[in-house]
Order: structure tokens, then sequence, then C-alpha cells
């Protein structure tokens, strides 16, 4: 299942429960048998582990060390850039039109391989819109929805603020 021996993921699971980040939980009734057997063993993390927050705080920095590297890469490899917005998941918007909107002369295969390689870590798909300047203007123009939509919700100019005005 996760390409592990089990028992070196057994005695981790007891390392973790020991120094007291996870704790045994008991199954549900009428669980167990879309789960696993009986004797299967279930875990949850503990929110009262004295180190639960420095944990957190961790995590956030690796993923905003990692959306770091993830937008370099893009400014740096994807193609001459007009405009790169951050919106939607990035923005805690999670039903936004898009999470990101690239305007400018795109490279899409160098795109697509940085935007796989940070869905991976993410563990989601990114929704992302690509145009050239000349249809980014046109349909700002015209007052296109999409386009609104986006500026209407919560967004992040990480390049071309200049072709916001």
């Amino acid at each position: 299942m996760i390409g592990s021996q089990i028992n070196g993921v057994r005695r981790e699971l007891a390392n973790l429960e020991d120094i007291g980040l996870l704790k045994q939980i008991e199954a549900k009734k009428g669980s167990v048998e879309n789960l696993g057997t009986e004797r299967s063993k279930y875990y949850c993390l503990n929110q009262e582990f004295f180190l639960i927050e420095e944990l957190r705080a961790l995590l956030v920095k690796a993923r905003v060390l990692e959306e770091q590297n993830f937008i370099d890469a893009i400014k740096r490899k994807a193609g001459n850039l007009k405009l790169f917005l951050l919106a939607g998941r990035f923005t805690g918007d999670d039903n936004g039109p898009t999470d990101m909107l690239i305007v400018g002369h795109v490279k899409p295969v160098a795109l697509a391989k940085i935007i796989r390689d940070f869905e991976k870590f993410l563990g989601h798909p990114l929704r992302y819109t690509l145009m050239e300047e000349k249809e980014f203007k046109d349909r700002r123009e015209i007052g296109d929805k999409f386009i609104y939509g986006i500026f209407e919700s919560k967004f992040i100019t990480v390049l071309g603020s200049g072709l916001l005005q």
C-alpha cells in the first residue's frame, strides 16, 4: 500500500504514539468492513501534543517556501510574462474562478511541468488560465465576466501591476 515494510511502519507508529504525537482510536461500529479487519489499528493526531503548534508552524513555513520556489520557477522558466496573479486556493478562496492568471508569451510545456510538480507537492490540481496580452486587454475592456470575477475576489499580484491600471 505505501511501499514500506509493515514492521517498519508499525515501529514508527509506535514511536509516534510513545512520544504522544499520535493516539490510537477505536473504529466506529459498522465501519470496519469498509476499512479493514477487526484487528486493524486506527490513529489520529493528538491535538494536545506539547509541540503541536511548533509542528504546525513548521508545516506552514515549508509550504510558504515551496510556494516561493514555485513562483520563482514560473518567473524564470515560463516565458515572457506581463502579468502573473495568484488567486483561488492561494488566497484561501477554493471557489474562485482560477488559482493563477498568467498573461504574456508563455512556454506551455515548461509551465505545465512546473505546475505538475507543484500539484504533486500540494496533493490537488491547480486551475490556471493563460492569455496573450492582447486577449487580456480586450477581455478587460469589454468587461469580461471571468476577468472581473478574478478582480472581484482576493488576488495577489506577483508580476506586472502596470497591466492592472
